[in-house]
């Protein structure tokens, strides 16, 4: 998903700080030791995390990119002009059907959380997170109890939908209903097509998204990327929106998101620098985002605090699906349970 060229302005001025800001290295070294004795200091007080497909897929959620398993390239059967057309507000609005198939399998409620969504609830836990992006639609922060006001969704959410003719508001369980027993789900006043609140292509990213990464990435004393190809513009600019001295954290299967060699030799571009000898504050911590997330768990010493986020939150899961009420539960409220 992404925006429409209009954003393009944006973005461009998301493409780095000010050239006359002396960096200044706040690791003791520049490695996941040096990120973990940063966590643990006082210094470390405003993290902001990034998050795409990769922290989902152990939920059974596939990620878009990855060749063979990826959601691009299982797309064969809807018969599309092309992979991301599924994603693409003009298609849709011609041809609604293969999408809504598709949302049987992606709709919220059908997955757990993972290990990489509790680390993140771990973080708010301890007063750590100052707030966490997704460019995922799967709802998987709100099942893992970070609370709303600390999320913001920049490709959108399920939660709530809209009809397309006359805008007017639906609920997750209506879409839920319909999705499940319609086709097409229909605006119940004007019979327009009522399509979920996430961000297709030759969309507008939400409000919300520039508004808050505006007031936030100036803040933060760590930024967390996890699971992303950084591959998605104006999302994969935002590394670039922390000041000089921000450490930043790489948790991915691959580097990503790193600076053009060639431009970087004029002073330009944007992006992580992982390999370069000038490097004094990017970090690549490889691996499944998971096993990655549970081993800086165990180097921060939390893990008594983790598993006990993971086991109440299981138990409470357990206990709304026995009463039938998992689409109906606000997991905002989960805080004052666990």
């Amino acid at each position: 998903m992404g925006a429409n060229c209009s954003l393009l302005p944006v973005a461009c001025s998301f493409c780095g700080q000010s050239k006359k800001e002396k960096a200044v290295q706040v690791l003791d070294e520049v490695s996941i030791t040096g990120i973990v004795n940063y966590i643990k200091s006082d210094k470390c007080q405003k993290i902001v995390v990034m998050a795409g497909a990769g922290i989902s897929t152990s939920a059974g959620i596939p990620d878009f990119r990855s060749p063979g398993s990826g959601l691009y390239d299982n797309l064969g059967k809807y018969k599309l002009p092309h992979p991301q057309a599924i994603f693409a507000i003009d298609y849709f609005k011609e041809n609604p059907e293969p999408f809504f198939h598709l949302a049987k399998e992606l709709f919220p409620g059908s997955y757990k959380p993972t290990v990489a969504h509790y680390f993140v609830r771990l973080l708010h836990e301890k007063g750590l997170l100052l707030r966490h992006y997704t460019q995922n639609i799967d709802g998987l922060e709100k099942l893992a109890g970070i609370p709303s006001e600390k999320v913001v969704e920049a490709h959108g959410t399920f939660y709530t939908s809209h009809c397309l003719s006359c805008k007017k508001k639906y609920s997750l369980e209506w879409m839920k209903n319909k999705i499940f027993t319609e086709k097409v789900p229909l605006c119940e006043d004007c019979k327009g097509v009522v399509k979920p609140d996430i961000v297709f292509f030759g969309e507008n990213l939400p409000n919300r998204f520039f508004s808050l990464s505006e007031e936030d990435f100036p803040k933060a004393d760590l930024l967390i990327i996890m699971g992303s190809s950084l591959a998605v513009q104006p999302f994969a600019s935002l590394v670039d929106r922390v000041n000089s001295n921000c450490p930043r954290l790489l948790l991915n299967r691959e580097k990503a998101g790193q600076k053009d060699k060639f431009m970087s030799i004029f002073g330009l571009g944007g992006g992580l620098d992982l390999d370069s000898d000038k490097n004094y504050r990017d970090v690549a911590f490889l691996g499944d985002c998971d096993e990655l997330c549970e081993q800086l768990v165990d180097l921060l010493g939390w893990k008594q605090e983790f598993d006990e986020i993971i086991k109440k939150s299981d138990e409470q899961e357990n206990y709304m699906k026995s009463k039938g009420e998992l689409f109906k539960f606000d997991m905002s409220n989960m805080r004052n349970i666990v």
